[in-house]
């Protein structure tokens, strides 16, 4: 079956006239008329049944309209629906957000004032690598491909700690100094995690983890609270604000992360995104130097 003999079935149809539908389909009446009886044909079924001066569906017809219609609706709207995948995807940037999702937020929220069409996809999968940019962490036990373009910066993580008399007068500390302090941890930053307990291992010390909290507010709150002590990656967590609780510089061992934004070149036209990728790569170093 061929998509015109299709589309010449559903017009005779719904007019129940084929002299009216080769008008309106602009071909000869008898180009129609054979059509219609080579379909019937290779179905080896009759569609049609004459009645008066019009021509009806059968049953046989009936049915196959019913099934048939929606199917050709779909095919004929395809390219306009591929058209607009296609303008779509020019205007959307696929971020992959494993680290500093604070200030890849604020970053995103400037830049669309700038270009109010960009279209902004979220996720946060370790395994993907569908995405246009991706933000993360520098693992020590993982290498990055040398064919996407990089951008690195420094992140310097402080300790969190409850502003009490031991800790009041200090501007700096060891790790080794907290050895036996109980630890409140943010639930689901595996990287982070990962790297923080690195430096606990280079430093000789095992954190007692007490609490994980999926919330850097409740973090600062229960540090604040006297609860625990907790490390604080000092831009994608943003400034403390609160009396209760300080931030001290880690003396020993130099307790940083390299954050990665990495670009892939997906597209057929990548303009947008290398836009986007320049405009956030500038606010994080710009970020990383206040």
């Amino acid at each position: 079956m061929e998509l015109t003999q299709l589309k010449y079935f559903l017009e005779v149809a719904q007019t129940q006239h084929v002299t009216k539908s080769a008008e309106k389909l602009h071909i000869a009446q008898p180009a129609l008329t054979q059509a219609i009886k080579r379909l019937e044909d290779e179905l080896d079924i009759p569609l049609f049944a004459q009645k008066g001066r019009v021509i009806i569906l059968n049953p046989y017809g009936q049915y196959f309209y019913k099934k048939l219609k929606p199917l050709v609706e779909s095919l004929c709207a395809l390219p306009e629906e591929l058209r607009q995948m296609a303008k779509l995807e020019h205007s959307t940037v696929r971020l992959n957000v494993l680290a500093a999702s604070r200030l890849v937020t604020e970053a995103v929220i400037k830049y669309q004032r700038l270009d109010k069409n960009l279209k902004i996809e979220f996720t946060q999968n370790e395994e993907t690598e569908l995405f246009d940019i991706c933000i993360t962490t520098r693992l020590f036990y993982r290498h990055e491909s040398e064919t996407d373009n990089i951008s690195v910066t420094t992140e310097k993580i402080f300790l969190a700690v409850p502003n009490i008399a031991k800790f009041k007068k200090r501007v700096s500390i060891t790790l080794d100094e907290v050895a036996n302090e109980n630890f409140i941890s943010l639930l689901g930053s595996k990287q982070l995690r990962a790297i923080c307990d690195k430096y606990c291992q280079t430093a000789g010390i095992r954190p007692n983890i007490i609490f994980e909290s999926d919330s850097p507010e409740a973090v600062k709150k229960m540090i604040g609270a006297n609860i625990g002590i907790g490390f604080w990656p000092h831009f994608s967590w943003g400034p403390l604000d609160a009396k209760n609780v300080r931030l001290l510089e880690i003396a020993e061992p130099n307790c940083s992360r390299d954050i990665l934004i990495t670009y892939k070149k997906n597209k057929a036209d990548n303009a947008r995104v290398e836009k986007f990728y320049k405009f956030l790569t500038e606010y994080f170093k710009k970020n990383s130097d206040m």
